[in-house]
C-alpha cells in the first residue's frame, strides 16, 4: 500500500504494526519444505492478527510487500525503514544475512546510510519476489536482491547485494523523481512525479509496456526475451498523468489522475479484464472505466497474482481474472472482465490488497454506539490459506470461500493492509480494541522483580507496571519521575523508549549472547538467572 507522500510527519497518520500467517520465512510457499515450530516451541504461523512487538514502539505509515513475495518493509513516520523476511538473493539489501531477518529483529535503514543527504526520507518501497525497491523523497530509487533478468535496473548480475542507486532519466536527459514503485517476479515499475511510468527487468510477457518481447532462440535451440536493465519509460502514456500502479507477478495496472484506468503484460486468466486472455505489449485502456459516469471511474487499483482490483470512486469493488481455487472466478472459469463483487456491493470501500491467496478491503463500519465515532470494518477472503494468513483465528477455518467480515479485528482500526504470499500485515491506530490483541512472541521471558529495585514485594506491595513491548516490570513508586496510576495509554520502559524497533524474545537473546561472546562476557542482566514466568 501507498505511503502519503505529501503530507508532514506532524500530520501524517500512523499506527503499530500487526502481523498474520507464516514466519517461516525460508520455507514459506516452497513445496517438500519441512514445517517446523519457531524458538522455544513456539508456531511459526500465526492464526489470528498479533501486536508485532519489535515494532509495537514504533510509529508506523505505511507497510509494503507482495502477493509473491516473502519479506516485507514498513516505513515509520521519520522515513526510517524496517525491513524482515526471506532474503534469498539479498531481497533485503543484507549480504551478511543467510536465509531471512527475523520479523522479531528487523533491520534499521536510513536513506542516509545509502548516501542520500540526512534529512532525506524512505517515502515508498515494493517488494519482487527476491528483489526490493526504496523510494526517498528527494525521488531517489535504491534497489537490492535478485538481478538476473535486470529487475534491479542494473546491468545483469546474480544480485545486487547492498541498496544501490538506481537513476531514472528521461529519453531527453532529464533526471526524473521517483515518487512511487512496484515489483513483479522478475521485472519492476517507478512512477515519478511528472506522471510517467519507467520500467526494468525481463519483457517476456510484455510487462515492460515498451510493445516488444524480444522472443527469439538462443544456444541450445533455448528461448530467450529481451532484458531492460535501466529504467525506460513506458510507451503509451507519455502525455498521461498516471497517480497509481501496482504490479502482478508479470502484468501492471495503472491508474490516470482521470480515473482512467491501464493494463498491460501477461493476459492469462483474463488478469487484465479486457475479455480475452492475450498479452498486451502496450498500457491498453479498460473499457469499464471509460465511460461518461464519474463515479465508475477508477480511484484506487491493485493488482494480485493471477487477478487485479479496481476500487471506483464511489467505493464498489472491481475483480477480474482468476481469484479463487474453485467454481467461477477459478483457473477453469475466471472473470474475463471486471465484475463488481455481490457480496460487498453495500460496502463503500476505502483501500483494497491482494496476497497470494488472500483479498482484503477495509470499508466503514456502523459508529461507536458509545462514543459516536466512526470505525472501519476488515473484510477478508480466500481459498487455501493455509499457513494461516486470513487470520480468522485458531479456532475459525484457514480459508473462507466468500467474503467475511474479520472478527478479530472487530473495532480495531485498521488504516493500512500489505498481503504477501502467505502472510499478511497491518497498520492499525493504538485504539479501540488494539490492546486486547494478542502479541508476537506471546512470551518474552521478562525478569519477575521490578527492573529499578530488583525487589518483588508481592501482592500486597507496591503496584507494577509491564512495559507494551518487552513485558519488563516496574514499580511505579521507582519510575522517574513516579506515577501515582497505570497510564490508560501505552507505556514503554526506558529502555524500548531508547530502542525503538530493538529485537525482543529469542531474537534479542540470541544477539545478545553473540555480543558477549565477542566480548568474551558471560551473560548477565536481570532476566539471566530467572525462570520463566508462569
Amino acid at each position: 500500500m501507498s505511503a502519503n507522500t505529501t503530507g508532514s510527519a506532524a500530520t501524517e497518520e500512523w499506527g503499530r504494526v500487526l502481523i498474520c500467517g507464516g514466519t517461516d520465512w525460508p520455507r514459506l510457499g516452497r513445496k517438500g519444505a519441512p514445517k517446523s515450530d519457531g524458538a522455544d516451541g513456539e508456531a511459526f504461523d500465526l492464526l489470528e492478527p498479533h501486536i508485532l512487538r519489535s515494532l509495537s514502539n514504533v510509529k508506523a505509515v505505511s507497510v509494503h510487500t507482495s502477493a509473491h513475495g516473502c519479506h516485507c518493509v514498513v516505513l515509520d513516520i521519520d522515513g526510517v525503514a524496517w525491513l524482515f523476511g526471506r532474503n534469498g538473493s539479498c531481497a533485503l539489501g543484507d549480504p551478511n544475512t543467510v536465509d531471512a531477518i527475523s520479523q522479531n529483529a528487523p533491520k534499521r535503514l536510513t536513506a542516509a546510510e545509502l548516501g542520500a543527504l540526512a534529512t532525506t526520507k524512505f517515502v515508498h518501497a515494493a517488494c519482487g519476489r527476491n528483489h526490493t525497491l526504496l523510494v526517498g523523497s528527494d525521488g531517489q530509487l535504491w534497489s537490492a536482491g535478485i538481478n538476473n533478468l535486470g529487475q534491479c535496473g542494473h546491468p545483469v548480475s546474480p544480485e545486487v547485494p547492498a541498496f544501490k542507486s538506481v537513476p531514472v532519466v528521461s529519453d531527453t536527459g532529464v533526471k526524473e523523481r521517483v515518487v512511487k514503485a512496484t515489483a513483479g517476479v522478475t521485472f519492476s515499475a517507478v512512477l515519478t512525479e511528472s506522471g510517467k511510468v519507467y520500467t526494468f527487468g525481463s519483457g517476456e510477457k510484455g510487462q515492460l509496456g515498451n510493445g516488444k518481447t524480444g522472443e527469439r532462440i538462443i544456444t541450445g535451440n533455448k528461448i530467450a526475451f529481451d532484458i531492460v536493465s535501466q529504467p525506460t519509460v513506458v510507451e503509451g502514456l507519455e502525455n498521461k498523468k498516471i497517480v497509481q500502479i501496482s504490479a502482478g507477478q508479470q502484468h501492471c495496472i495503472a491508474l490516470e489522475s482521470t480515473g482512467l484506468v491501464y493494463v498491460w503484460g501477461y493476459g492469462g486468466y483474463c488478469r487484465l479484464g479486457l475479455g480475452t486472455q492475450a498479452d498486451e505489449l502496450k498500457p491498453k485502456m479498460v473499457p469499464n472505466f471509460a465511460g461518461n459516469n464519474e463515479l465508475l471511474m477508477g480511484a484506487f487499483v491493485t493488482a494480485g497474482p493471477s487477478n487485479s482490483v479496481v476500487v471506483d470512486r464511489q467505493g464498489m469493488y472491481w475483480m477480474t481474472g482468476k481469484w479463487k481455487n474453485s467454481g467461477e472466478g477459478s483457473s477453469g472459469s475466471p472473470y474475463s472482465s471486471f465484475r463488481y463483487m455481490q457480496d460487498i456491493m453495500a460496502c463503500k470501500v476505502s483501500k483494497a490488497a491482494c496476497g497470494g491467496v488472500t483479498h482484503w478491503l477495509l470499508t466503514p463500519d456502523d459508529d461507536d454506539p458509545e462514543t459516536g465515532e466512526a470505525r472501519i470494518m476488515t473484510v477478508a477472503w480466500g481459498q487455501n490459506a493455509a499457513n494461516g494468513e486470513l487470520g480468522l483465528g485458531p479456532d475459525e477455518p484457514k480459508s473462507a470461500t466468500k467474503p467475511t467480515k474479520h472478527v478479530p479485528l472487530t473495532d480495531v482500526a485498521v488504516i493500512d493492509i500489505a498481503a504477501s504470499q502467505n502472510t499478511t500485515f497491518f497498520i492499525a491506530k493504538p485504539i479501540g480494541k488494539y490492546s486486547d490483541l494478542p502479541r508476537h512472541p506471546i512470551d518474552v521471558d521478562p525478569p519477575e522483580t521490578c527492573i529499578q529495585c530488583g525487589e518483588d514485594h508481592g501482592e500486597d506491595g507496591p503496584e507494577v507496571l509491564e512495559c507494551e513491548k518487552c513485558d519488563a516490570p516496574y514499580h511505579l513508586s521507582c519510575l522517574t519521575p513516579p506515577l501515582e496510576s497505570v497510564p490508560e495509554d501505552e507505556w514503554f520502559c526506558p529502555d524500548c523508549e531508547e530502542n525503538p524497533g530493538a529485537s525482543v524474545g529469542a531474537a534479542a537473546k540470541k544477539l545478545k549472547a553473540k555480543t558477549l561472546k565477542r566480548k568474551g562476557e558471560p551473560p548477565s542482566g536481570p532476566g539471566a538467572q530467572k525462570k520463566k514466568r508462569q
